[in-house]
C-alpha cells in the first residue's frame, strides 16, 4: 500500500483509489523466502470481515516486474477480486493471495512499516491501522536489508 514502495518497484504505478473488500481478512502468514512473515488476504465466509487497501494503477507492460518483486507462483497466486471504492462502485481488481502459509511466523520490522505507511498514507479506517499496528514483528537479523528497506522513505522525513 505504501506509493513510495510500489513506485521504487514500478515507476509507472500511480494511485488511483482506496477500496474495501468483504468477506476477507488481512493476515501476516505468507511465508517469506527470508523467513519472516508478509502480508496474504485471505477469504472468509463473514461478511463482517473486511480489508481495506490500495488500488494502484500501472502500464501493463511493467505488471511482470511487480509479479517478479511479489513471488507470483512462488509463495503468492493472483486472482481477480470485487472491490469496492470509496463511492460504492463495485470492481474487479487483481490481487495477490499467499499459497504458503505458516502462521507462526512474523514480519520484520521494516516489511510492517512498510504496510503501516501505506495504510497511514492513505487514510485507511483508524480500526483497520490499529489491527496492523498490534501484529506482533520481529528485527530482520540482516541489518543492512532493514536500513535498505526503510531507505526509500529517507527523502519524506
Amino acid at each position: 500500500m505504501s506509493t513510495p514502495r510500489i513506485k521504487h518497484r514500478v515507476e509507472s504505478a500511480t494511485v488511483v483509489s482506496t477500496a474495501h473488500l468483504y468477506e476477507h481478512s488481512l493476515r501476516f502468514h505468507k511465508k517469506s523466502v527470508d523467513g519472516s512473515a508478509k502480508c496474504g488476504i485471505e477469504h472468509t465466509t463473514s461478511p463482517d470481515d473486511i480489508v481495506y487497501g490500495v488500488v494502484f494503477e500501472m502500464l501493463a507492460s511493467e505488471k511482470h516486474i511487480l509479479d517478479r518483486y511479489e513471488g507470483l507462483g512462488n509463495g503468492y497466486d493472483e486472482k481477480y477480486v470485487s472491490i469496492i471504492l470509496p463511492h460504492g462502485e463495485a470492481v474487479e481488481a487483481a490481487t495477490y493471495y499467499a499459497t504458503h502459509i505458516d502462521a507462526s511466523l512474523k514480519p520484520y520490522h521494516w516489511y510492517k512499516e512498510h504496510v503501516l505507511r501505506g495504510a497511514r498514507e492513505h487514510a485507511l479506517p483508524p480500526e483497520h491501522i490499529a489491527a496492523i499496528e498490534a501484529i506482533p514483528s520481529i528485527p530482520d537479523p540482516d541489518q543492512d536489508n532493514h536500513i535498505k528497506e526503510t531507505s526509500i522513505y529517507s527523502d519524506l522525513q
